[in-house]
């Protein structure tokens, strides 16, 4: 067996992850299932799953390097409440089908989820994948539950940062499918799904919690998952 520490780190988890916990440990409910979109290098579900031990923690994420470094993770946490990470890829069609087959693997369902997140990811992805995380979210999220965002985002009624600025060009030059997203057209794709904009929480180094829900009366997770149209 290799000795090998196979866990990646990211110098923003430092940095954010206890205002993260205070906005969570607020807004989550009591039980349940959170789903973490784009986990990255698994440090964030390690700690929140051994923070917040009444929840189930499902990590995912697209590429096999960040897959190992979250499954390194789990295994130095040993939290029982976090699961084995899944391969999603949210610019994919129906990617949820991939989730609900995951929750049957542990015995769950989706009524179960009541919550997903998403911490740095819009900004350095094409804007495909907001709008996949948008419907997917829709319909596997129940009436009750929210889709928490986090990171930078350009708000038209407020000047943005120099630093925010300068981030978004060198994303840019990077990729032009990447960039600071506007808070404004991020809600108005999370309204076309059904979602509403519950919250936001200005957070450490220009950046924000952005916390949407399902309304009762008209949530999208009520059609069935293989109708998907994202």
């Amino acid at each position: 067996m290799s000795n090998v520490d196979q866990r990646q780190y990211a110098a923003a988890f430092q940095r954010n992850c206890q205002p993260i916990l205070t906005v969570l440990k607020q807004e989550l409910p009591q039980q349940g299932i959170v789903l973490e979109i784009a986990s990255g290098t698994g440090e964030h579900a390690a700690f929140f799953a051994s923070q917040l031990p009444h929840l189930g923690w499902l990590p995912s994420d697209q590429t096999h390097p960040q897959l190992t470094s979250i499954s390194a993770w789990r295994h130095q946490t040993d939290a029982a409440n976090l699961y084995q990470p899944i391969a999603v890829d949210i610019c994919q069609p129906n990617w949820s089908e991939i989730v609900v087959q995951a929750l049957d693997h542990y015995g769950l369902e989706r009524s179960e989820i009541v919550a997903i997140i998403n911490i740095n990811m819009i900004h350095i992805a094409p804007w495909q994948a907001t709008e996949g995380l948008m419907a997917g979210s829709a319909r596997l999220l129940s009436p009750q539950g929210l889709l928490y965002l986090y990171g930078p985002f350009i708000q038209a009624d407020q000047p943005t940062a120099p630093s925010n600025l300068a981030f978004d060009q060198s994303l840019r030059n990077r990729n032009p499918k990447w960039g600071i997203r506007t808070l404004e057209e991020v809600n108005h794709l999370a309204a076309q799904n059904g979602l509403s904009l519950k919250k936001t929480v200005a957070m450490p180094a220009n950046n924000l919690s952005v916390i949407w829900q399902p309304p009762a009366s008209t949530s999208l997770s009520k059609q069935p998952i293989g109708q998907d149209k994202d």
